[in-house]
């Protein structure tokens, strides 16, 4: 850093302390909209410009991070269901997870074209980061996916079906590249492993 970044590093430090104790430091500007639905764990770091939106459909908090996670530049959360981040995860920048979307588009009550998509109904289904997991640059996670503890997800990637435990996934949509072999205490392509 340089003199100036240690001043700002400050700023944020003491502000960080007087609007969110728990957390480790967060980084100004930061979007909050719906804190009284919000979950910070312990020692959360973020980036600048992080857009984080709870709307509880239930009252309850529905953005839970766990221990010791860390959010990079222009993450944009949005929960109505439930988002659990878990503990010791890293993520990078300009990363979009949503627990909803405007409308449904597969299934038995779909979203027609003749409603404008701001009226259509929410389609809403819960997402689930385990812990250890670390997501690159540009990914987006949307509704309804689980992400297993320890796995990784390549930048740019489009989440759209869960992602087991222990996986290297990449792509649009993404896909499982790798897991992570115990025995062999190394990660092994999936298509040397006859792994779909």
């Amino acid at each position: 850093y340089s003199l100036v970044g240690y001043i700002k590093l400050f700023v944020y430090l003491l502000r960080t302390k007087l609007i969110c104790p728990q957390a480790r430091i967060i980084r100004f500007p930061i979007d909050l909209r719906g804190r009284q639905y919000m979950d910070f764990g312990q020692h959360l770091t973020t980036g600048r410009g992080c857009r984080l939106e709870a709307f509880s459909t239930s009252h309850n908090k529905c953005l839970l991070f766990g221990n010791d996670v860390q959010i990079n530049d222009y993450v944009h959360i949005s929960a109505m269901e439930r988002v659990v981040i878990g503990n010791n995860v890293l993520m990078a920048s300009h990363i979009y997870i949503s627990d909803n979307s405007h409308g449904a588009y597969k299934g038995d009550s779909q979203s027609t074209p003749d409603i404008p998509p701001i009226k259509r109904d929410y389609y809403v289904a819960p997402v689930q980061i385990e812990d250890n997991v670390w997501i690159g640059e540009g990914v987006i996670i949307m509704p309804g996916v689980s992400v297993g503890h320890g796995s990784v997800i390549g930048a740019n990637s489009v989440v759209t079906k869960n992602i087991p435990a222990d996986s290297i996934a990449v792509g649009n949509p993404a896909k499982v590249i790798k897991t992570f072999d115990t025995l062999q205490s190394q990660w092994i392509a999936t298509a040397s492993r006859n792994i779909l």
